[in-house]
């Protein structure tokens, strides 16, 4: 075994490893390990790359028949996931984030693969693209500078055919989260305006969940009708008077100064309840938002609609603000990850291998969570950073400096069942109590 000091590395990225190992057959941990440290190490999607990254134990054509062929559940290994998230978010809301992005692809080989519409109107793509298209749940934590961050939890890969759709893969992913997410007092789920549709709408309702999202402009929104005591011939009224923006143009606005997107911004706002006609009649609250440009010009107005009435509209912006992050999550997965590298033969094999990916792209960014006190060591290879805010890219470079080439399957207690160097243990003082229940 190496005899190197790693005290460098906080304890707390061991007890997580330690905390996952749990959700796979014990004859599975030890290649697990390797492919998860191999791939916090590597920018790369390819398997061949991760393998080059550790001092693996077996041949390299191991790994893709463990990947293949082993008999270990990659949503059980998200559930896991999620438990850990779960009990690291300091917050009493957990926020969800359900969004879909589209790889592209040259070959039509790929599992999954058909002609997508490019509906983010990029300039230098076709409007019609090839690709695999995933639905993703994420959730939002904060950093130590209180900029919100996302951690994948799940990703489902569309089929190329069939009758699934993205709406029922929405469902699907929070469904297979049932369980962790039973003890939980509070979740808002973050939707944009394509997903803000009344069949999901409803089925997180029923769950207990609050929903916020941005709608279309045209959405038929209604006032509550006038009650009359005296009745009359015909059923009772449903809707009020219409409420649209030419009906509030004019209307006074509130305006609110707010930190989001990441910066100061200055907002003016309307709010309503009303009843929202796609909804059947459910009673939202609705908020008109117009952020100013540099030149304090306003710019067009969107339309957010949240399912609880209770809440005020600077809390409603600010909430939504944070789905935002998703976007950048789905950018570092591609180019820095190895998202758009990824090619396996069959849907199954690429979802256990992006759910690795995605739990070691997780893991660094919630040590960029934890106090800087206990990273600042393993960020000291860049000096010249070191006033700024330890971020996920930071540590994953000093992780690559402490375990590149570096046999960590040594590290793994069979007998006791932990994951740790144990020169950690000897020859520092790092046997706190971990953050995570067993």
């Amino acid at each position: 075994m190496n005899t190197k000091e790693y005290s460098s590395i906080p304890c707390e990225l061991f007890n997580w490893i330690t905390f996952l190992t749990q959700a796979l057959p014990v004859r599975s941990v030890k290649t697990f390990i390797e492919l998860l440290i191999g791939s916090i190490l590597t920018p790369s999607g390819f398997v061949c790359s991760t393998y080059l990254k550790v001092n693996m134990r077996n041949q390299w054509s191991s790994y893709h028949k463990w990947l293949q062929e082993g008999k270990w559940s990659w949503v059980k290994l998200g559930q896991r996931f999620t438990e850990l998230a779960l009990q690291l978010n300091t917050g009493s809301i957990v926020y969800l984030v359900v969004d879909d992005t589209l790889t592209l692809r040259a070959s039509k080989k790929a599992p999954a693969c058909k002609i997508h519409h490019q509906h983010g109107n990029k300039p230098n793509l076709s409007t019609y693209v090839l690709g695999q298209c995933w639905v993703s749940l994420a959730m939002i934590v904060t950093r130590q500078d209180r900029q919100s961050i996302a951690i994948p939890l799940l990703m489902r890969l569309m089929p190329s055919s069939g009758n699934t759709g993205k709406l029922v893969a929405a469902k699907t992913l929070i469904r297979a989260l049932k369980r962790p997410l039973n003890g939980v007092k509070e979740v808002n789920i973050l939707l944009d305006s394509w997903f803000m549709r009344a069949t999901l709408i409803h089925n997180y309702l029923a769950q207990g969940f609050t929903v916020i999202g941005q709608v279309r402009r045209d959405t038929r929104l209604y006032e509550e009708p006038v009650k009359i005591h005296k009745p009359g011939r015909g059923r009772p009224r449903k809707y009020g008077k219409l409420i649209n923006w030419k009906s509030i143009k004019y209307a006074s606005s509130e305006k609110l100064r707010l930190t989001m997107y990441g910066k100061e911004q200055a907002i003016h706002c309307r709010s309503r309840i009303l009843k929202a006609r796609f909804l059947e009649g459910e009673l939202v609250k609705v908020v008109w938002a117009q952020m100013e440009d540099n030149q304090n010009n306003k710019r067009p107005y969107c339309l957010i609609l949240c399912t609880d009435t209770t809440l005020s509209t600077e809390e409603i912006l600010l909430r939504y603000a944070k789905r935002w992050s998703i976007e950048s999550m789905f950018h570092q997965l591609k180019h820095h990850w190895g998202m758009k590298d990824m090619w396996q033969q069959t849907r199954q094999v690429l979802h256990r291998w992006i759910q690795i990916k995605q739990v070691a792209y997780g893991l660094t960014q919630l040590l960029s969570t934890l106090n800087e006190s206990l990273t600042e060591k393993l960020t000291d290879h860049s000096p010249w950073r070191a006033s700024m805010v330890i971020t996920a890219g930071r540590i994953r470079e000093g992780l690559v400096r402490e375990l590149m080439h570096v046999r960590v399957v040594d590290w793994w207690d069979s007998k006791m069942k932990i994951f740790s160097p144990k020169n950690v243990y000897e020859k520092t003082n790092m046997n706190r109590e971990p953050c995570y229940t067993v």
